[in-house]
């Protein structure tokens, strides 16, 4: 009955695993953007079923981070990728994302990039980090890891309601496994008894993010921290309010 729960609720976030490595892309590098390069980018990746864009979550989180980084020029890039809740859909993403930061490390080398997702979007963000493909996927079916040195240009990795080892266990999916030069940048934030990225069972909080300010401020806070270099108010690699879950460093 969980499984089914998770399974609805995550689609392909979870799944994304299965096909998706738990890696990220270097596969072709887009051309150099034309536009002027910004101070700071974020990397939106929204969840299952939701508009294209960045989602209500991390929208929600891009507009508590952005005053907060002051005069500094601010863009966003919304991860392509369908969202839906097919199987196969979150290595897309896993493709889009990698290629994108891979591109702006190269064209934008001062620009301090922000990885961010909500539910499948943090699956997809989680895998892009990751230094290798899991065991049991073959190397030839999905994306290859991204160079070490792109680590460098991406200040923080902000992720919510991931889906943690339980949730994974659950579908026959690989667990995420955020890669080690991003482990220190990382932030996990879940909400009390989200049953996706805690060991809670109330289905209910996975959708309440967008409307609970202090897991927004949490994850905003966070990544201020890492682009003004103010003290960070929280621990990276950590996870609100839940008793137990998120997936390991």
């Amino acid at each position: 009955m969980i499984t089914r729960h998770i399974a609805r609720l995550l689609g392909p976030a979870v799944v994304a695993a299965s096909g998706l490595s738990a890696s990220v892309l270097a596969s072709g590098v887009p051309a150099a953007f034309a536009q002027s390069c910004p101070d700071v980018q974020v990397v939106a990746a929204r969840g299952t079923g939701e508009a294209p864009g960045p989602g209500p979550t991390v929208q929600a989180f891009i507009d508590n981070l952005r005053p907060r980084v002051g005069d500094k020029s601010f863009d966003v890039y919304s991860v392509n990728y369908p969202a839906s809740d097919q199987w196969d859909t979150g290595i897309e993403g896993i493709r889009d994302a990698g290629a994108h930061v891979n591109s702006m490390a190269r064209a934008c080398p001062n620009t301090k990039i922000v990885l961010s997702g909500y539910s499948q979007g943090a699956a997809i963000m989680g895998f892009v980090t990751s230094a290798q493909v899991p065991d049991g996927v073959d190397p030839a079916s999905v994306p290859k890891p991204l160079d070490p040195e792109v680590a460098k240009h991406v200040s923080s990795v902000v992720l919510f309601g991931t889906p943690n080892a339980r949730a994974m266990s659950f579908l026959g999916e690989p667990n995420l496994a955020i890669g080690p030069m991003y482990q220190g940048k990382t932030i996990k934030v879940c909400v009390q008894d989200d049953p996706v990225c805690s060991d809670g069972l109330n289905f209910a909080a996975h959708n309440t993010y967008v409307d609970d300010a202090s897991m927004i401020e949490r994850g905003a806070e966070f990544a201020a921290s890492r682009i003004t270099g103010a003290p960070a108010p929280h621990a990276p690699v950590s996870v609100a309010g839940s008793t137990g879950g998120g997936f390991g460093s």
